[in-house]
């Protein structure tokens, strides 16, 4: 795989990665873009205790363009896009509507190119404000508009992990960064702007809420079996029950969880125990395709939909600095669809009180998946 970085016309990064080693990325961005916006405000919710980040920029961000206005696709000749090239394979770039950014803006509202420069004031004496430092960036699977994850073909699997891999290291050396969160959102039901296939990174300046639950179980579970871990004795039940096992390989598992949360929910997890992607070898990264095209195909098949089921793919990594050695790595992939002609609401339980009441059973799920 060859690394190409070029910069955008507003001062954007982007990167190619390319499985051919001749390729040549110097064709430069024509367009005349305004600078990137600031970061985003973070504001403490003292009742939760979780940041929310307040970013208003983004209510401008392109939505669902037809095919030949889409930011995503190559460049052509007398049209510009985010990608300057007129093919590539992979290619990853900041977002142009990032939620959080390491442009902080000064006091003026200016912007500033220095993470930790602020001029937020607290917006009551127990809600704290903060700038969004962080980095979103946007992960482009292929130059191919109508096509989908689960028609990519492995080896271009692997070059997603590997700049998966590639950006979760690089990521995880910049100032404040916290955690890094790989994720793709698939469908106009999950709330996508664009159509292409494509995914996204999110490095916060803090540990998401989600991963701090599960930190806590892990820890307390150590603390009761002499530093056992959590997430390892859970897949290791669940490989040995079987029940709920979709698919698997020398490497990794996929199972439907015991208690999931959503109608249709699969896990996929490397039998070795990693802390982020960064830390898979060869083997793994090369068996993951296979196992992951499988899984998100029985999904595509779950429903009579021409535009395939919606989905969340949701990369879980240990933090950048604490609790490292708490962590599993694993990917949660999951549908808010329940039926063909019905949707799985957050609604009061879910929203309000964070409880989930899922409509069809973990067995059932699994059985209907492994018969796909």
């Amino acid at each position: 795989m060859k690394r190409s970085t070029v910069r955008l016309a507003d001062g954007r990064e982007l990167i190619y990665f390319d499985e051919r080693d001749d390729a040549v990325r110097e064709r430069p961005d024509l367009r005349e873009l305004p600078p990137p916006p600031p970061a985003s405000e973070l504001r403490h919710d003292p009742l939760t205790d979780e940041w929310v980040a307040i970013a208003a920029h983004r209510q401008t961000r392109t939505f669902l363009p037809p095919a030949d206005q889409c930011p995503l696709c190559p460049s052509r000749p007398g049209r510009s896009s985010e990608i300057p090239a007129y093919d590539y394979d992979v290619a990853v770039f900041e977002n142009r509507f990032p939620s959080l950014s390491h442009r902080v803006a000064d006091a003026a509202g200016h912007p500033e190119h220095e993470a930790g420069r602020s001029g937020y004031a607290d917006v009551t004496p127990y809600t704290p404000a903060r700038p969004g430092v962080g980095r979103c960036e946007v992960v482009c699977f292929t130059a191919e508009h109508d096509a989908s994850f689960a028609t990519l073909p492995p080896a271009r699997v692997r070059t997603v992990v590997d700049a998966l891999a590639d950006r979760t290291a690089e990521l995880s050396t910049l100032p404040g960064v916290e955690q890094v969160f790989c994720f793709e959102n698939r469908g106009v039901e999950i709330g996508v702007t664009l159509h292409h296939p494509h995914g996204q990174i999110y490095a916060y300046p803090f540990v998401t809420p989600r991963t701090r639950a599960l930190l806590a179980a892990a820890r307390r579970h150590a603390e009761h079996t002499g530093g056992r871990n959590l997430y390892a004795d859970v897949l290791a039940a669940e490989r040995a029950a079987g029940d709920r096992v979709v698919a698997a390989n020398e490497h990794w598992t996929a199972y439907v969880p015991a208690a999931a949360r959503w109608p249709y929910e699969v896990h996929l997890a490397p039998h070795r125990r990693l802390p982020d992607l960064a830390a898979l070898d060869d083997a793994e990264r090369d068996a993951f395709g296979p196992l992951y095209l499988d899984v998100l195909r029985r999904f595509d098949a779950l429903f009579d939909s021409p535009l395939g089921t919606p989905y969340i793919a949701a990369w879980h990594q240990a933090p950048v600095h604490a609790d490292r050695e708490l962590g599993y790595l694993h990917v949660q992939v999951f549908t808010v669809r329940r039926a063909a002609d019905k949707l799985k609401f957050l609604a009061g339980s879910e929203s309000a009180m964070g409880v989930f009441i899922n409509d069809v059973r973990p067995e059932q799920a699994a059985v209907r998946l492994r018969e796909l």
